[in-house]
């Protein structure tokens, strides 16, 4: 199975493609999408939105696995975020591919084996899961690769039936 992570944003958009055969983790391709601040932000979606559709063709996922919105004091850049996020959601389901939503809890659980880890201990254990030499870089990359793991690891869920239906590690 081909799961695509993605770390939500419109300054940049960390994503990150692994391949989850045997319970064996395989990187097949990582990076971010950036926009630039002094661009107009429309433009900066389509830029979002004209980027994934180009990173979906190349590692034709199975799934996408996308960090669920949640923010703490300000609305503005959350409702950019959500913006962003939209425009990534059109793009997978345009794609014909299925979109799986986790929160920032659920990432740590999947990863870490607890709830409260820190970044780091999180970025540590998927660089160390993924057999990379060195974590991901901008965070946002990294934080998309543990999304992605996540989605893997949530077997007891529609996951496992996808899995079954499609033939993989039954």
């Amino acid at each position: 199975m081909v799961v695509l992570g993605i770390d939500p944003g419109y300054a940049i958009v960390g994503y990150g493609a692994i391949r989850f055969v045997n319970n064996t983790f395989t990187p097949i391709s990582f990076g971010s999408i950036t926009t630039e601040a002094d661009m107009d932000f429309n433009q900066r979606l389509t830029v979002i939105y004209d980027d994934l559709v180009s990173v979906i063709r190349r590692t034709k996922p199975d799934a996408l696995s996308i960090e669920k919105l949640y923010f703490q004091t300000n609305a503005k850049t959350a409702i950019m975020v959500a913006e962003a996020r939209g425009v990534i959601l059109l793009a997978a389901t345009k794609m014909g591919v299925p979109v799986y939503e986790y929160t920032p809890l659920q990432v740590k659980v999947a990863v870490t084996g607890y709830g409260k880890a820190q970044k780091p201990q999180v970025m540590e254990m998927t660089r160390r899961l993924l057999h990379l030499k060195e974590t991901p870089k901008p965070d946002d990359t990294a934080d998309a690769l543990a999304i992605a793991i996540t989605h893997t690891q949530s077997a007891g869920s529609g996951l496992r039936r996808f899995m079954i239906q499609k033939g993989i590690n039954k």
